[in-house]
């Protein structure tokens, strides 16, 4: 039994203001594996007063000490690799397979924030004007429980990359992976107050941050109503926002694709991360010409999916992290079949033989229009949505009806034609056959999916302010 009753401000690990104690459990069991003895607004404050303090001096470092201590966080993190990646498993139940990946990424953004800062020129001529780009002052960065760890690390490492100071609000369901992290950095010797991270329940601590005068910027991942709430919050000071929201991502199969490859894609995507990603490729559109063909080869791909153990190697789906959010994903799935949808695989209730712990069925529905709310709402589960569509006109102007617009995915046999498709696709980013990452490439969504955008230069720029002088 894990008890985690620290935060850390100002450089040292501290004893929080808040008392409450918060239940962390293994979602793969359904039994309470530890407390985390939780922030409050007070505890908030302070952080935001260590970060203010530090901002002064940290925003003057030269660039290269700058990518010198990057350099030493992301040795600091991947040092730690095998007890995050155990800690994810164990709090997050992901599968080992993805588990894996997960840990390398959570240092990998640091190395990446590096290379991009590394090549980053802060001042440059505009006509008679030189434009210098300035760091934005504090930065409030707010994370979520589907891959805490990840997004601790790359939000911080592009605020300090551009010289801002920061207090991290990371998920209190995730305090392991927090606790494993935050050594880390710690190790890293940066200055005290430069980062701050403090776990605390989003309406306290991560309201305090985002209200909070001294707060020059906010970056928010999570879901869509709480993002609306933030901006809201940080209007009032008229704050610098970075929101990544929630999706509901098409993939489209055009006529000409090889089925044998546009099958497993359009599964990996839309069941990755368990299907708790903003990213999931949750609507399958497939031309109605080839819908019976789509569908027998879905079935027989399902079947041979393993939704359990997320430490068996051969799971590609594990629990949901939390019994609320198996029942939302079991809602969902009631609610397409009343709304006359036709399930294909996967249903109600729990995998075959898993008679604990929050599993779910891989569930694929099709008949399915687009006005349904299986294809309206995002579920964050693996429940996919298969929509029929007449030709590519109007599998486009299905895939655009919706007001999120985060990532997309293409499959065809003609790449040309899969660009020119993606050209006019709503999203931050369009993947044709593949699902790839490319960190150098901005991440964000159009419409409700978000404002703004992460990784590479875009990302970096989020925590800039541009400056111009012009003299006589």
């Amino acid at each position: 039994m894990q008890v985690i009753d620290t935060i850390y401000i100002d450089g040292a690990f501290v004893t929080p203001h808040g008392s409450e104690l918060f239940e962390l459990f293994n979602p793969a069991t359904g039994q309470v594996i530890g407390h985390v003895r939780l922030a409050d607004a007070e505890d908030a404050r302070a952080a935001v007063a260590a970060a203010k303090r530090a901002f002064s001096a940290f925003s003057r470092t030269p660039q290269h000490e700058r990518v010198a201590m990057l350099r030493r966080l992301h040795a600091a993190v991947l040092a730690r690799e095998d007890a995050l990646f155990e800690a994810i498993v164990e709090e997050y139940g992901a599968p080992v397979s993805r588990g894996r990946w997960m840990a390398q990424h959570a240092s990998n953004v640091l190395r990446d924030a590096a290379d991009v800062l590394e090549q980053y020129a802060f001042t440059r001529r505009a006509g008679t004007a030189e434009v210098t780009m300035q760091p934005l002052g504090v930065a409030g960065l707010i994370t979520p429980w589907n891959s805490n760890a990840g997004f601790i690390c790359g939000k911080l490492a592009a605020a300090l990359a551009a010289g801002c100071t920061a207090v991290v609000k990371p998920s209190e369901m995730s305090a392991m992976q927090t606790r494993i992290v935050t050594e880390a950095l710690h190790e890293a010797a940066l200055p005290p107050g430069v980062f701050n991270i403090v776990t605390g329940r989003g309406d306290t601590v991560g309201a305090t941050i985002s209200a909070h005068p001294d707060v020059a910027k906010l970056s928010f991942t999570g879901s869509t109503a709480v993002g609306k709430s933030i901006l809201r919050t940080g209007a009032e000071t008229l704050k610098r926002v970075t929101l990544e929201l929630g999706g509901k991502s098409p993939m489209i199969v055009l006529d000409d694709a090889d089925f044998d490859l546009a099958v497993p894609l359009a599964l990996q995507a839309g069941f990755m991360n368990s299907g708790q990603a903003c990213i999931a490729g949750t609507r399958i559109l497939v031309p109605q010409a080839r819908l019976a063909e789509f569908e027998a080869k879905i079935v027989d791909a399902v079947a041979g999916i393993q939704s359990g153990d997320p430490r068996d190697p051969r799971t590609s789906i594990g629990p949901m992290v939390s019994r609320k959010q198996w029942e939302r994903v079991q809602r969902y799935i009631r609610v397409g079949i009343d709304e006359g949808a036709r399930l294909l695989a996967g249903g109600e209730g729990r995998p075959e033989g898993a008679a604990t712990g929050w599993f779910v069925r891989p569930t694929v529905f099709s008949g399915v229009t687009n006005a349904m709310t299986i294809a309206r709402e995002e579920i964050f589960g693996p429940v996919l949505a298969i929509i029929a569509y007449r030709d590519t006109e109007h599998a486009i102007v299905i895939a655009n009806d919706t007001p999120y617009g985060l990532q997309a995915y293409i499959c065809s046999a003609d790449t040309a034609r899969a660009n020119a498709v993606a050209a006019r696709i709503e999203a931050g980013r369009v993947l044709v056959n593949t699902l790839a990452h490319e960190p150098a490439a901005p991440f964000g969504g159009f419409k409700q999916s978000g404002i703004g955008r992460e990784y590479g230069v875009a990302g970096l720029e989020a925590f800039l302010e541009p400056k111009a002088v012009i003299a006589a």
